[in-house]
């Protein structure tokens, strides 16, 4: 019992420090935030955001990751190379809903660690669950396909936000797949 407790209050609290960056992030550059500003806004205490994250780097880049760990999870591996398997309208319509964090992120100069870093993530998760999950081994070694598929992913995804999300994100899903998919049955 215990420690379902200390997990919704661990969850609780990152989540709420997650919403006081995002809002935070809208409203001034990044490195004019403060952890105390995090903290304030989110009604928690110094040392409670301390036993969870080093810095507020730590704070975004735990969230970026958590968020992405989410869509893995999602990822449909029986499709890999013939459908629709990565949940390309769940990561564009949530940055869609997001889009002044990302501007913010853009005026910060955040935006090209935070999309290169999420690109290392996904290359390191598609690798794992493209090992453990595909019948047959592609001609192309896998660390190369895994680092394909995610780099793919984020130059497309940067692209639509720099763009100012030119397709809906149902669309980008069909060229995602259309482009990726090919690189699989090669």
């Amino acid at each position: 019992m215990r420690g379902k407790k200390t997990d919704r209050r661990t969850q609780r609290t990152h989540r709420n420090l997650t919403h006081a960056l995002v809002d935070s992030v809208t409203e001034k550059r990044f490195d004019e935030i403060t952890v105390q500003n995090l903290i304030d806004r989110a009604d928690i205490g110094r040392s409670t955001f301390y036993l969870h994250f080093r810095d507020k780097e730590d704070l975004i880049q735990q969230s970026w990751e958590g968020f992405l760990g989410f869509c893995v999870a999602q990822i449909d591996w029986p499709k890999v190379g013939t459908g629709a398997f990565f949940p390309v309208v769940l990561l564009f319509s949530h940055l869609q809903e997001v889009q002044p964090f990302y501007r913010g992120l853009v005026r910060s100069r955040k935006s090209e660690s935070l999309m290169k870093s999420g690109s290392e993530y996904l290359s390191l998760k598609m690798a794992e669950g493209l090992k453990a999950n595909l019948k047959h081994h592609p001609p192309i070694p896998i660390p190369i396909l895994a680092n394909y598929v995610a780099t793919e992913l984020f130059a497309l995804l940067q692209w639509w936000l720099d763009e100012r999300m030119p397709y809906p994100p149902e669309r980008m899903d069909q060229i995602f797949h259309t482009l990726v998919n090919a690189a699989f049955r090669s």
